[in-house]
């Protein structure tokens, strides 16, 4: 198994990741976000309150993440975790000023609304399927 370390730079990029939630009846629900590492050894994200993924995620906390290259779409990582954290108030708020900096350059124009949540990959992988030893896991 690669090490976190191997892969976690693939969460520092600007790439537009999805994550896939669990619905009540089990069904995978998918959707693209914007992800960043939170730490040394986690993720983090951020949603509307009472939105689909909030309400699937305080359910079940298994969810799984993929993102590809900004520049290279052969180039991926996946991650299968839990989210161990929602976050809000301006704590939470201040996560969704970081990712907003992050891809837009300005802080989050609405204010209010929003929680962040906190990832702990529990397994990972990632491929570069253009090399020529590429192997997906």
């Amino acid at each position: 198994m690669q090490a976190w370390t191997d892969i976690a730079h693939h969460f520092s990029t600007t790439a537009v990741a999805h994550l896939a939630t669990l619905e009540p009846d089990g069904a995978p629900q998918v959707v693209p976000l914007w992800i960043d590492r939170h730490g040394d050894d986690e993720l983090v994200f951020f949603t509307i309150a009472g939105s689909r993924k909030d309400r699937n995620i305080g359910r079940d906390p298994r969810v799984a993440v993929s993102i590809t290259a900004p520049d290279d779409a052969d180039v991926m990582a996946t991650v299968r975790g839990e989210v161990t954290a929602r976050i809000d108030g301006e704590e939470g708020m201040a996560i969704v000023d970081r990712l907003s900096v992050k891809y837009t350059g300005e802080p989050y124009a609405e204010r209010q609304g929003f929680v962040a949540f906190v990832i702990r990959p529990r397994k990972w992988s990632a491929v570069d399927y253009g090399a020529a030893d590429a192997t997906a896991s």
